[in-house]
This record gives C-alpha cells, sequence and structure tokens, in this order.
C-alpha cells in the first residue's frame, strides 16, 4: 500500500495537525514575545522534507513477505514519507528533531492490521524473527511513547491501527460500547451519537488520539470531574500479546481476583497491544451550562475546587488558572483580565439538574470567596481548547519554545509542588543568559484527595533549543519527584519519565512490571525502552 492511500489522516510531519491550519505568528505578537523573554528571536523553520535524512530500512525481503502474508502487501509500506511521520511523537524535542532534519530513530517499516487476528499475527512474526513492535494510534505522545526503537533486536516496525476503526457493538440498556482501538475520538463520538450517548473524553489531542492510546496511558480529558478518567470509563479489554489474547473485563464487577485489565491500562504498549475497548458511555447531555469565577489568588481558587471536590458536588469541568495564565488567557482572547485568578466550571446533563448543580456549585464558590464573571470568560476557550498546539508549533517556527507538563499531588502537597516546579523552571532558564521564561499553570483534574498542575513554559529557543529545554525539563522532572507528586497525571511515561519511573514505584514495584513483561513478552519486541525501569 502507497503512503499517498493513507496520508490524508496523518498530521504533519513537523508540527501538531492539520497542516492547513498552521499559523504563521504575527510580526506585532512576535516582537511582543521578543520583548517578554528579554530575547531576540530566531527563526526555526522546517527542512524540506526531502532533506530529512532517515537511516535505511533493515527490512529485507524475507520480512516483508512474511508480514505481507499477515497484512497483505498493500499494507506493508517502507516508503520514506510513511517512515517519517511514525518516527516519533508531537512533543518539542521531538519536532526540534525533525524540522532539523534528523528523523533517526525510524521504523524500518508501517505496518497496518485489518482486525485483532492480524495484530496477534503480526506479534508472533515479530517475537519469532525479534523485530521490535511500537504500537501507534494518533501519533499524539508528548513523552516519546512512540519513539520506534529497536531494543537491540534485528529491526522496528510501527504497527498503525487505524482500520481497527469501527464501533464494534453497543449496548444501550447497559450503556456501554466496545470500540475498535485505531477509532479517533471525533469518529467514536460520531458513532456513539448515532445512538443518542457520548463519550465525554476531551483531552486536548481530542482530534487526533485514538481510543486505545487512551486506554494504553491512562488518559485523563477535561471533562474529568463530571465523565471521569478514561481508565474509569474502561469496562472490557482485548489485547494480542506475544503469548496469545489477553481479554479483561465485562460484568460490572467482579471479586475474580486482581484485575487484569489494570495491567493493560497505562501499559503503553509494553505489554500488549490493545485492540478493543469496551467503554462506559452517557446519555447525549440536554444542557451545557459554564461559569467563570474570580479569586484574589491562586491559592484562594486552589481552596475553592478542593472545598468543591469534597463536597460532593461534582462539575462535569473544573478548571483554575494561575494569575499568570489568567492573564495570558483574557489577552488572547482580547479581554481584559480581571485580578487575581479564574476558575472555570462547567455543567452537562438534564435541564433540572443541571440548575441543581450549578446552583450548588455556586454557594460553594461564593462561600470560599469567588465572583462570578458568567460565561463569558470560557467561550473564547471553548471555541479555541484544541488549538494550543497550533499556537506552540507557531512560536516554535519564530524561536520561542512553548512546551507543557503535568504532574498531581495530595491538596496538602500541591501549592508547595507549584512552587517548586515553578522555582526550578524559572531558575534554569534564567541562569543561562538566554533570555527569561514566562511559567504558567493551572489545576484541570480535580478528585477528593488532591489535584494535577498543568504547566506551559515559553521561553527563547536560545542557541541550542534541545539541549535548553532538556535542563528545564530534568529540572522540572527533579522537583516533582522531590516534592510528593508524581511524574506523570495524564501525559504516560514513555522514553521521558522512565528515568524517575523506578523511584515512584519503588524496587519491588519494577520487579513486579519486569516480571508481568517477562510473563507476555518473553522476546522483549513491545515498545522496548518505555515505561519499565531497569534491573
Amino acid at each position: 500500500m502507497t503512503d499517498e492511500m493513507h496520508s490524508a489522516a496523518d498530521m504533519s510531519w513537523f508540527a501538531w495537525g492539520d497542516p492547513a491550519k498552521a499559523r504563521t505568528l504575527d510580526p506585532g505578537l512576535r516582537d511582543l514575545v521578543s520583548q517578554v523573554l528579554r530575547a531576540p528571536l530566531r527563526d526555526l523553520p522546517p527542512v524540506p522534507e526531502e532533506r530529512v535524512e532517515l537511516p535505511p530500512s533493515l527490512l529485507d525481503d524475507r520480512l516483508r513477505e512474511a508480514f505481507a502474508e499477515v497484512v497483505g502487501a498493500d499494507h506493508v509500506d517502507t516508503g520514506a514519507a510513511a517512515r517519517l511521520r511514525r518516527s516519533g511523537g508531537k512533543s518539542t524535542p521531538d519536532l526540534l528533531l525533525r524540522r532539523a532534519g534528523t528523523a533517526d530513530p525510524a521504523p524500518d517499516a508501517v505496518l497496518y492490521p485489518a482486525d485483532h487476528d492480524q495484530v496477534q499475527r503480526v506479534l508472533e512474526v515479530c517475537a519469532a524473527e525479534r523485530v521490535a513492535v511500537v504500537p501507534f494510534g494518533g501519533g499524539t505522545s508528548v513523552v516519546g511513547g512512540v519513539t520506534p526503537l529497536n531494543g537491540g533486536l534485528r529491526a522496528v516496525v510501527a504497527l498503525d491501527l487505524r482500520r481497527l476503526d469501527r464501533l464494534v457493538s453497543v449496548d444501550t440498556t447497559s450503556m456501554t460500547a466496545v470500540l475498535g482501538a485505531g477509532v479517533r475520538t471525533p469518529h467514536a463520538e460520531a458513532m456513539l451519537a448515532e445512538h443518542g450517548c457520548t463519550l465525554g473524553h476531551l483531552p486536548q489531542s481530542y482530534e487526533y488520539a485514538s481510543i486505545g492510546g487512551y486506554a494504553a496511558t491512562r488518559s485523563s480529558g477535561q471533562a474529568s470531574s463530571g465523565y471521569g478518567r478514561f481508565e474509569d470509563m474502561v469496562v472490557s479489554l482485548r489485547a494480542a500479546t506475544p503469548r496469545g489474547t489477553l481479554e479483561t473485563g465485562g460484568p460490572p464487577a467482579s471479586a475474580a481476583g486482581p484485575d487484569l485489565g489494570r495491567l493493560l491500562l497505562g501499559s503503553e504498549g509494553t505489554l500488549g497491544v490493545i485492540t478493543e475497548v469496551g467503554v462506559r458511555i452517557r446519555r447525549r447531555p440536554e444542557r451545557v451550562l459554564d461559569e467563570a469565577w474570580s479569586f484574589p489568588d491562586f491559592a484562594a481558587g486552589v481552596d475553592a475546587l478542593r472545598d468543591l471536590a469534597q463536597s460532593g458536588i461534582r462539575p462535569t469541568m473544573a478548571r483554575v488558572l494561575d494569575e499568570t495564565e489568567t492573564f495570558v488567557g483574557a489577552a488572547m482572547g482580547g479581554e481584559e483580565a480581571a485580578p487575581g485568578c479564574q476558575a472555570v466550571l462547567g455543567f452537562e446533563g438534564t435541564e433540572s439538574e443541571v440548575g441543581v448543580r450549578a446552583a450548588a456549585a455556586g454557594e460553594v464558590m461564593t462561600r470560599m470567596g469567588g465572583t462570578s464573571l458568567g460565561s463569558g470568560p470560557v467561550e473564547h476557550w471553548r471555541r479555541n481548547r484544541f488549538s494550543a498546539p497550533y499556537l506552540r508549533d507557531s512560536l516554535l517556527s519564530a524561536g520561542a519554545l512553548a512546551e507543557t507538563l503535568e504532574t498531581a499531588a495530595s491538596w496538602t502537597d500541591l501549592l508547595p509542588l507549584y512552587a517548586a516546579v515553578s522555582g526550578a523552571l524559572t531558575g534554569v532558564l534564567e541562569e543561562d543568559g538566554e533570555g527569561g521564561a514566562v511559567v504558567m499553570c493551572h489545576v484541570s483534574h480535580t478528585y477528593p484527595t488532591g489535584a494535577s498542575l498543568y504547566f506551559t513554559v515559553v521561553t527563547a529557543a536560545g542557541a541550542a533549543p534541545l539541549e535548553r529545554w532538556g535542563r528545564a525539563k530534568r529540572a522540572a522532572s527533579e522537583a516533582i519527584a522531590a516534592n510528593g507528586g508524581t511524574i506523570t497525571h495524564h501525559h504516560a511515561v514513555g522514553t521521558d519519565h522512565r528515568p524517575w519511573m523506578g523511584a515512584e514505584i519503588g524496587p519491588l514495584g519494577g520487579e513486579v512490571l519486569r516480571a508481568v513483561k517477562a510473563a507476555l513478552d518473553p522476546a522483549g519486541i513491545l515498545n522496548p525502552g518505555k515505561l519499565v525501569p531497569d534491573a
């Protein structure tokens, strides 16, 4: 199969999303960014695609024929375009490398299986032939989760799951559905809408990420306060492993030993290739209501969301922005920022329940010192909430790095962690003399015991942007590990966070994870170099 047959669904090779939606930074805004960062900006345009250096494919004729027997000759692609577009994810370091003309490592081939059975047979061939397999859904990883490392094996293939894109079944009595792992979220929502239902999972990667990818990374969406994290939605999983098929879940609850499905959730393709996901679905809401609130400072806004999370009143969406992100968000929306920080609540459901929940939440927010701003400030964010990565790319082309990182902690540790990570980022980026940094943060996922922190950092690229951001990310990660945070709340582990994985789960936890991998993947072919800490 030629790459052109797949290109319509692919993202840009050097940026996020649809190439037709790419934007150039307005000259006036570029000058303002340069002034704020106290550094000149130099353009970082991508090299022409034909100049990108790809390592030669190691897929010999015999291997190609073996894979062709499984998926069909038209679904084995060793072309440069296909390999380039699966040479990594969409983090700023990923894009910096490709823009500079480097796509190494790259998969030796891209395979497009049609169903679970073909995935299973591909794994059997790869185990016998010592070929590494990197499952590839939407390609939206920002932590090195789809980097095609071969783990010292003979070759590495990207297993693109886009053909596993159907609604397998829907049960509107039990309110469950089974979706193919390759279904992208807009397609999933469209198919469920035909049955009057929704999944309600809305991460920033919504337009491109896949159902299987959500399960493999324990994704969390913007409406997690009401719909839950993706793992909360999963009721069953089907996965192919080199040892055979593993199927988990089904009944609404079971005490039949440990939940094996929890091993696959968050496994990042290292224990098996998820091919089908059974999910809990909801009726499409009759009404959606948003309301913004102003608080004197970030600490006051955090306290209000904590009180709300512990009160049993659960809005569908709950966010609070620190003072810097409040100011920047208002400026981007062409509005005047209210003093202090802004919180946003969203409610979905029937007409009656939305009104009751919003009123109860409003009482909590008012009691905690909040001032209602109405729904107006939320409208710009609703319209543009999936477009931030395009702005990141515009800044990158103009010579400014914009990247995100996230964590979570208990309510007790949350604000000290916020201060520690902000200080670590600012300290590293200010000390090298290449300009300042703007560090923004918001809370967008809350729980009775704690919440997430989502940081956005903008700084000048400097003379060596990869190294500059690498120092900042390491400093932030060390601050997270030292101050009670998790190394990842929803971006997953991949390669980037793997150095801190052993400390988070402990020596025995690492041993257990390695033992499970040895049982399911004895040849070590599944997504090597990710997630599982070294012994």
